[in-house]
């Protein structure tokens, strides 16, 4: 499915993923991103990053848009205390109205 978007691309597919997947995932610079890459072994210009950007990145928001689930707008949160290696603590935890923690 992303095979189609990536044809005649100087970079290989798995090098522009990461370099996008960076700049969203962990909020960094241009700049930034092309430090991680170098630190690699990839020498990718800043503008370059800029450009897989902007291209990629609604392509990126939709396909996430898909994987991610939305939280119930009710939660319970749960708590015990338990002992741990001879320690006593506290244990929270939250579940909404279908389960899920």
């Amino acid at each position: 499915m992303m095979k189609n978007y990536f044809k005649g691309r100087h970079f290989q597919q798995d090098i522009i993923l990461v370099a996008v997947g960076y700049y969203f995932r962990f909020n960094l610079s241009y700049r930034d991103v092309v430090e991680i890459l170098r630190d690699r072994g990839i020498t990718v210009h800043h503008t370059t990053i800029m450009r897989w950007v902007h291209h990629y990145g609604p392509i990126f928001q939709v396909l996430w848009r898909r994987h991610k689930h939305s939280a119930s707008q009710s939660w319970r949160v749960d708590e015990t205390y338990i002992k741990v290696k001879g320690q006593w603590c506290y244990l929270y935890r939250t579940v909404d109205n279908q389960g899920l923690t």
